[in-house]
């Protein structure tokens, strides 16, 4: 049985040290509270071990073109 996290058309979920975190939003020019959420029961925050505070990189391809998404982990 194939576990849904590997499905083609989930993207990949990564969490971030507190370091690329830093750079990230420094290049940004956004707060870590500013990030859209993303809740610790989410089933790919919950694969990652996420707890409140950190921070998920979500990487998707579309047309041949990678995008990355940021999301802050809240406690549900």
């Amino acid at each position: 049985m194939v576990s849904k996290s590997d499905h083609e058309y989930v993207p990949v979920h990564e969490l971030l040290s507190e370091k690329e975190i830093g750079g990230i939003l420094e290049k940004m020019g956004l707060k870590k509270e500013n990030l859209p959420k993303i809740f610790s029961s989410d089933p790919q925050a919950k694969r990652l071990g996420a707890k409140g505070g950190q921070v998920i990189r979500v990487s998707r391809i579309d047309n041949g073109n990678e995008f990355e998404y940021y999301r802050l982990v809240v406690e549900s």
